[in-house]
C-alpha cells in the first residue's frame, strides 16, 4: 500500500533529507587518493552525532545479515552496498557513497558517484550519465505520469550512451521508514505502471553499468558487484511529488 504524505509530513522530511544531502556535499570534498573508506565512514557518524540524527544504514538487516556501518561505499565495479574498510582510495577510481539517516520519524535517503582524482573519460562519461538519467527520471516524478514513464526516461539516458541499467535494485518509496511502496525500476514501458500521485515520496536511485546489467552479491553478504567486472555508478535524491510537479528534498 502507498502512504501519500500530507504537506505537513513533507515538511518534516526535509529535514533529514537536508542533514543527508550537507554531509554527503562533506563526504564528496574528502574523496581523494589516499583516504580510506573507513575514514569517510566515521566523519558520516559523526555528522550524524552533531545533527541529532539517526543512521538509516547501520544495524539495518536483511534476514540474516546487518549492514555494520552508516555509509554505503562502493568502488568501482561495485554497484551497491560496499562496506566500509581500510581499503584505501586511489586515482582514476569511482566511488558511490549511498547515505540516509532519519529525524523525528522520518527518513532522507540520497547518493553520488565521485571521481578519485583524474579518470580516464569512460568513466567520466559513465558518472555524467547516470547523473543525467536520475534528472531524466525525476522530470516524470509528476502527478498523471506512471512508474513506467520514470523508469523509460533513465533508461533512455543511460542506453543512449551505450550503457546499461541495474535490474537487480530499484527506487522506492520513502517516509517513516527508509524503504516503502512503491518499488521505482530504472527502466520500463511508457504509460505503463503505477500511476503517480501528489503525496508520494520517492527516492530514485539509478545504478548504471558500463557493461552488462548483470550483478553479484560477496560473500559478505552485502556488497553487489557487476557481473562481467566493469564499472557501476550510482545517484539517489529523495523527492516529493507535488501538484505542481516534482521537488527534490535531497539538496543542501
Amino acid at each position: 500500500m502507498i502512504e501519500l504524505k500530507t504537506s505537513a509530513e513533507i515538511e518534516k522530511m526535509r529535514k533529514p533529507a537536508k542533514v543527508v544531502a550537507d554531509i554527503l556535499a562533506v563526504l564528496r570534498d574528502m574523496v581523494r587518493p589516499g583516504i580510506t573508506t573507513a575514514e569517510l565512514d566515521r566523519t558520516a557518524e559523526r555528522m550524524i552525532a552533531r545533527a541529532g540524527a539517526r543512521s538509516a544504514f547501520k544495524h539495518y538487516r536483511v534476514g540474516a545479515a546487518v549492514f555494520p556501518a552508516v555509509l554505503c561505499v562502493s568502488i568501482n565495479e561495485q554497484v551497491v552496498h560496499g562496506i566500509p574498510s581500510d581499503r584505501v582510495l586511489h586515482p582514476g577510481d569511482i566511488v558511490s557513497l549511498d547515505f540516509g539517516v532519519s529525524i523525528d520519524g522520518y527518513y532522507g535517503d540520497a547518493a553520488i558517484t565521485v571521481a578519485v582524482g583524474e579518470v580516464d573519460e569512460a568513466s567520466r562519461r559513465l558518472i555524467e550519465t547516470t547523473e543525467r538519467s536520475l534528472y531524466a527520471g525525476i522530470e516524470n516524478l509528476r502527478p498523471g505520469c506512471r512508474l513506467g514513464d520514470v523508469g523509460a526516461a533513465v533508461q533512455k539516458v543511460a542506453e543512449a550512451e551505450g550503457f546499461s541499467v541495474v535490474r537487480d535494485f530499484v527506487g522506492h518509496g520513502i517516509g517513516r521508514a527508509l524503504h516503502e511502496e512503491p518499488q521505482v525500476p530504472n527502466f520500463g514501458t511508457p504509460g505503463k505502471g503505477r500511476s503517480l500521485k501528489a503525496g508520494m515520496v520517492i527516492a530514485i536511485e539509478p545504478m548504471v553499468n558500463m557493461g552488462t546489467p548483470g550483478v553479484r552479491v560477496l560473500d559478505d553478504g552485502w556488497t553487489a558487484v557487476t557481473a562481467d567486472g566493469r564499472r557501476s555508478a550510482h545517484f539517489e535524491h529523495t523527492v516529493a511529488v507535488r501538484e505542481s510537479g516534482p521537488e527534490i528534498l535531497t539538496v543542501a
